[in-house]
C-alpha cells in the first residue's frame, strides 16, 4: 500500500494545549508575515492563508477588531472586511484561476468556528473534481502545494494591491 504523508495535519489533531491569547489578533503584529502566513493588510483587516487548509489557496479575511458577532463591528469596519473580501476573491482568481469559491463564516461554536471569539471569512478555491474518494475513504486530503508556495504565489499580488495602505 502506497502512503501519502501529511504530518503538517498532526498540528491540527493533537494541538495539546493552546496557546493564550488570539492567533487572529497576535499573528497580524508578528514581523514574520511568511512564518505567520499573513498575506495583506488594510487599516481594519487583514487576509492570512489558513494553516490547516481544505484547498490550496484558502485563505481567511479577518478584521483587526477582535469580535465574536458580526454585528459588533462598526459600518467601517464591515465595509473594509466586505472589500478585503472581494479583493481577496479577485486575487486568488488571478493566482489560482479556480472555477469557483467557497466564501462562509461560523460564527459561534456551534455552528463550526475553529476560532469562535474572533469572526473570519473562509474563501475556498474550487475546481471541478478537487474531490475526490481520498477523503471520502481515506479521511485524507490531498494537497498539491505547500503552504509556503501558495505564500510565495499569493504575497506579491498582495503587496501590490495594498502597496499604498499605510498599515501595510
Amino acid at each position: 500500500m502506497d502512503q501519502l504523508w501529511a504530518p503538517w495535519r498532526m498540528e491540527l489533531i493533537a494541538r495539546g494545549e493552546q496557546p493564550a491569547g488570539c492567533i487572529f489578533c497576535d499573528l497580524p503584529r508578528s514581523r514574520d508575515d511568511r512564518k505567520s502566513l499573513v498575506l495583506g493588510r488594510t487599516e481594519r483587516t487583514f487576509a492570512i492563508l489558513n494553516r490547516f487548509p481544505y484547498n490550496n489557496g484558502h485563505l481567511m479575511v479577518v478584521p483587526r477588531t477582535h469580535a465574536a458577532e458580526l454585528l459588533a463591528l462598526s459600518p467601517e469596519e464591515n465595509a473594509e472586511l466586505a472589500e478585503m473580501l472581494r479583493v481577496a476573491v479577485r486575487l486568488v482568481g488571478q493566482a489560482y484561476g479556480p472555477q469557483g469559491y467557497n466564501l462562509g463564516m461560523n460564527l459561534g461554536r456551534m455552528a463550526g468556528a475553529g476560532i469562535a471569539d474572533h469572526l473570519h471569512w473562509h474563501l475556498v478555491p474550487r475546481w471541478n473534481g478537487d474531490t475526490n474518494f481520498m477523503p471520502v475513504l481515506g479521511d485524507t486530503k490531498v494537497m498539491i502545494e505547500h503552504l509556503q508556495t501558495s505564500w510565495d504565489r499569493l504575497r506579491p499580488l498582495f503587496e501590490k494591491e495594498f502597496s499604498k495602505v499605510a498599515a501595510w
